[in-house]
């Protein structure tokens, strides 16, 4: 069927993923960067994350486009739900620190970080967009929800914001329960 789906994407001209995320189940890469909170830049790491409890770490195409903005704002909206499980939230796209801290006060509430994915991050995690062939440079909207040991627990990939958070707080909650 995702073959099916991707083919028909492809004929239409849309923009794909050029590959499947990585599965559930899948060690999550460990990584550090550079991310914003409040304004404020300061490095991230993953491993330190996990330590406190599960992360749930987006990826997103762009700051300051509509999707990624409405996708920002429901995410600070549910933080509140997010926190009191425990749960860190990060955004990742590839937009500099610069941009990524008025993104983080502007859209994000000043409710949840949102950091540089390198080139590196992007092919670890498996998220670069590709659109006729060619990477955009820009990643894929792709969710996952990683538990404290590490590992994937859910992924979400869809270009359509309007699922990511609702999908990653239930996921969340299924590991709290």
């Amino acid at each position: 069927m995702r073959k099916l789906v991707l083919a028909a994407a492809l004929a239409l001209g849309l923009a794909v993923s050029a590959s499947a995320d990585l599965p559930t189940g899948a060690q999550a890469p460990l990584f550090t960067t550079q991310v914003a909170l409040a304004g404020q830049e300061y490095g991230f790491n993953l491993r330190s994350a996990l330590a406190k409890g599960p992360v749930v770490l987006y990826f997103y195409p762009k700051a300051f486009t509509k999707g990624c903005t409405l996708e920002a704002n429901a995410f600070a909206e549910a933080m509140p739900e997010f926190n009191a499980l425990g749960a860190t939230v990060v955004g990742l796209s590839n937009d500099d620190i610069e941009t990524l801290k008025r993104f983080s006060t502007e859209e994000c509430r000043d409710a949840f970080a949102v950091g540089v994915a390198s080139r590196r991050i992007v092919e670890a995690y498996d998220v670069a967009l590709v659109r006729n062939g060619q990477d955009t440079g820009v990643t894929s909207r792709t969710s996952y929800v990683i538990a404290q040991s590490g590992e994937i627990v859910m992924v979400h990939s869809d270009m359509d914001y309007r699922d990511h958070v609702r999908k990653t707080l239930e996921a969340v909650r299924m590991l709290a329960s």
